[in-house]
């Protein structure tokens, strides 16, 4: 917590922190994987640079440097003696005023790790999930930033996400505006048609993940099909194949949508292929893919 390891029950922010009454932070989601060669973080210095994109998108400066939050992560893992883990850095606006200009609040910044399997449960990542189209929209650039991880943005998230474990769905889907396929609650969304891979653009409001990313840049290394459009709710239903992918849900199929079965109601071939190949990538089992891993030790 700003700059020093703070034992966990110890890691505490005063009732008036101006984030926790407005919303206005910034965080990520991390993880580090176990490898040969020890933990290794995924991916560590593009998730600090949507860290620090997120703080320009809400006017926040950053106290700190690339360089410093990506150190400090490590260290964090290092003082927890962990071999892998979840990974949550933020940054928010603590005590000092209240009233909605947080300006005399102070940025402080924090970074947790604990142990967190599949966000979506293991048995998801083989069988698949049940998923539901949201009856909440995503949020609309013209009223909250899709592309900063705001914590703001989370509540819209936090409907989602209930409405599809209260109706007994695994996750939900949401829509945007124009009623086109924008993302999970927080994954974002994979179809196969006719051998081709499928995701929303960025203009769908979907955020900019980066296992997104890294399942784009595995499916044209080999050789797959691929192409980046709108979405619409009956293409999700005719879909070949449908996975979420994400920092916490990783890579995981979806096996039916508001009761329509995908692909047979199991993990596709492609979808097999692709998460396989992340999870070899991330643990560092593929060469090729060895500059995604910051190791720790």
């Amino acid at each position: 917590m700003d700059g020093k390891l703070v034992p966990w029950e110890k890691a505490n922010v005063h009732v008036l922190t101006h984030t926790l009454h407005y919303g206005l932070g910034v965080f990520e989601g991390i993880r580090c994987y176990e490898t040969d060669k020890g933990p290794a973080v995924f991916r560590l210095k593009d998730h600090i640079r949507r860290l620090e994109n997120s703080a320009k998108l809400v006017g926040m400066k950053l106290p700190y440097s690339a360089e410093q939050l990506a150190s400090a992560v490590k260290q964090t893992i290092k003082a927890n003696e962990i071999e892998e883990c979840y990974i949550r850095p933020i940054a928010f606006y603590g005590y000092g005023v209240m009233g909605l200009n947080p300006k005399g609040s102070p940025v402080n910044v924090a970074i947790a790790v604990w142990p967190w399997g599949t966000y979506l449960g293991e048995e998801g990542l083989e069988k698949g999930v049940r998923v539901k189209i949201s009856k909440w929209l995503r949020i609309d650039p013209r009223i909250l930033p899709p592309q900063a991880k705001l914590v703001a943005n989370y509540a819209n998230s936090i409907f989602a996400k209930l409405d599809a474990l209260n109706s007994g769905h695994d996750e939900a889907i949401l829509l945007n505006t124009q009623g086109l396929v924008a993302e999970g609650p927080g994954e974002n969304v994979f179809i196969v048609k006719n051998s081709v891979l499928i995701t929303p653009p960025l203009s769908a409001c979907a955020l900019e993940g980066i296992t997104r990313n890294s399942i784009m840049k595995i499916a044209k290394d080999k050789g797959i099909k691929f192409e980046e459009r709108n979405i619409t709710k009956e293409q999700l239903y005719n879909a070949d194949e449908a996975f979420f992918t994400g920092t916490a849900a990783e890579v995981a199929p979806i096996r039916e949508i508001d009761g329509h079965a995908i692909g047979g109601g199991q993990r596709g071939k492609i979808t097999g292929e692709l998460q396989s190949t992340f999870f070899a990538a991330a643990r560092g089992k593929i060469a090729e893919y060895e500059s995604w891993l910051d190791h720790v030790k």
